[in-house]
């Protein structure tokens, strides 16, 4: 949840600017090519995620796979920056639907398996408010960001915050291999335990 609150908080500060800077500042830049790059990040998304969630479901590996998701998307607010032709936006958005679709996976599986019975509703919710105040926040913070600074100034700070998110994952990383050393301990002292029964 934190990891979230970093990302799409900082995505929070680019998503109500980005059509805008996409028709004022980039060649070929439209109303309809900002639809356009929109939907040709849904439509990439749809076609990793489905496919991708049968994969992970059977293989020990959403952390891992949750960190390089995160990663992947938090570089492209760094591609707007140095955008200048439509296909530069649509490029991006190509890489921010992979990166979504190894991320959303893994990452509803990581916390529907995580949730506390009894508490699902409130930890849904939580997670809903926390993030949802984040975005409200930032779409100010952002679009005052790009009128006075510039919208560099917002897709790096956009960046910025998301690969925070992404570094925070690594915390998931050690407490599983923690997790996994002492099941690890347990099972080998289990072993020595029922051989010295038989």
């Amino acid at each position: 949840m934190i990891s979230d609150i970093f990302v799409i908080t900082g995505f929070g500060l680019i998503a109500p600017i980005l059509a805008i800077f996409i028709k004022e500042n980039i060649t070929g830049g439209t109303i309809i090519a900002a639809g356009l790059a929109s939907t040709l990040f849904i439509l990439v998304k749809s076609c990793v995620q489905l496919p991708f969630s049968r994969y992970v479901d059977n293989h020990d590996r959403k952390v891992r796979w949750l960190i390089l998701g995160t990663f992947i998307i938090s570089f492209v607010p760094f591609i707007y920056m140095f955008a200048t032709k439509i296909s530069h936006i649509y490029t991006a958005q190509i890489i921010q639907g992979i990166g979504a679709g190894l991320m959303y996976p893994t990452w509803l599986g990581l916390w529907s398996t995580h949730l506390d019975k009894k508490h699902e509703s409130f930890e849904w919710s939580l997670y809903s408010t926390c993030t949802g105040l984040g975005v409200a926040t930032t779409a100010a913070v952002g679009a005052a960001i790009a009128s006075k600074f510039g919208y560099q100034y917002s897709f790096a700070l956009t960046g910025f915050l998301a690969l925070l998110g992404a570094l925070v994952l690594f915390g998931l990383e050690r407490k599983k291999e923690r997790e996994s050393k002492i099941k690890s301990i347990h099972f080998h002292r289990k072993s020595k335990l029922l051989q010295r029964i038989h």
